[in-house]
């Protein structure tokens, strides 16, 4: 593989341009209490809210800097992990040019935004045992090749991809691999960040939507070289994590026994109703899961989906994916939910 430089990828219009520079840019010094701010065309009336927020969110940065070893500066946070994505595809792919690479069955949005950022979507598919194709990838690869994305734990299919594959991947591509690992808590391995120093072309994406219950906030995050999180920060709206969510995602990441236990009931009850699914008639077969949910293959996905409804509980139906002809998804609840839907599924 030849040497990995960042700038050879980067869109020549990103790499030329100046990043909006906005009032909190230019003063930072937040801890200044006596200052007078009359620079940023505020609302004066103090409420909680009425200043912009931090447009670096460096007190996040640093919280989430200490607990996963890295250094703030390799760290972008985004509203919601899709414009962390979104923001990939707009500074690294050329529209009507370059090309990504996708492994179906996976998560839907890097699909909509390639199309929304006019970038072709090379689809390879998993292989049955929903693992990478290494050989059908390399083939998929050429000069305008700029992403591969990987899911792991996967979703829909709940499982993790091959440490020797995506090693195999960050070795032999000379572009971004960028690794989700929106479930990698739920998880027995290790996640990839601590890799980071020994690829620069990895990307890992992560966030509070899932392990740390704040779906509601919208905060995604981006772990990477501090050379590729620059590049990010050039094209990123200036405000866009807002002083609530910041607020609220300090709180949250100040409690990491809380949320160590919340995963631990997540697991145990994701394993009890593993041994239920074993008796249910329906069911054909149970796929392995490292994440907070189970895929599993049915007689009938619509039809049972249907008689689920029915009983008040809403599930996933999948078998339009590709391979996952008649699946059905199921997120793991409270112990009070999965009750219910035991006692639904048994039925």
């Amino acid at each position: 593989m030849n040497v990995f430089n960042i700038n050879n990828l980067v869109r020549e219009n990103v790499k030329s341009m100046k990043p909006y520079s906005s009032a909190r840019d230019e003063f930072e010094d937040f801890d200044t209490a006596d200052m007078i701010f009359l620079d940023a065309n505020e609302n004066p009336f103090q409420n909680g809210v009425n200043r912009y927020p931090d447009p670096q969110q460096a007190n996040v940065k640093v919280v989430l800097a200490n607990q996963r070893n890295v250094n703030p500066n390799q760290i972008l946070l985004g509203n919601g992990s899709d414009e962390v994505l979104d923001l990939l595809f707009r500074a690294f792919c050329e529209p009507k040019v370059d090309n990504v690479i996708t492994l179906p069955p996976t998560y839907g949005m890097y699909g909509v935004l390639a199309n929304i950022n006019e970038v072709e979507n090379r689809e390879v598919l998993l292989s049955e045992d929903f693992q990478p194709q290494l050989g059908s990838i390399l083939e998929a690869i050429d000069a305008k090749t700029k992403i591969i994305f990987l899911c792991s734990p996967n979703n829909p299919t709940g499982n993790t991809f091959t440490d020797g594959y995506i090693a195999f991947l960050l070795q032999n591509f000379n572009g971004l691999v960028v690794i989700d690992e929106a479930y990698i808590d739920f998880s027995k391995k290790n996640t990839w960040i601590s890799e980071l120093a020994n690829y620069p072309n990895l990307i890992i994406t992560q966030t509070l939507s899932k392990a740390y219950g704040l779906a509601g906030i919208r905060l995604g995050i981006c772990y990477g070289s501090a050379e590729v999180i620059s590049v990010l920060n050039k094209i990123k709206p200036p405000y866009n994590v807002n002083e609530l969510t910041q607020q609220r995602a300090l709180e949250r990441l100040s409690d990491p026994e809380k949320i160590k236990s919340e995963i631990a009931s997540i697991i145990e009850q994701r394993e009890e109703l593993l041994k239920v699914l074993v008796d249910v008639k329906f069911v054909e077969k149970i796929y392995p899961t490292e994440a907070n949910f189970i895929l599993i293959k049915v007689d009938d996905a619509n039809k049972r989906y249907e008689e689920l409804i029915a009983k008040g509980i809403v599930i996933r139906n999948r078998t339009t994916q590709p391979l996952c002809e008649n699946t059905l998804r199921l997120t793991i609840g409270t112990e009070a939910e999965n009750i219910k839907l035991m006692e639904a599924l048994q039925a």
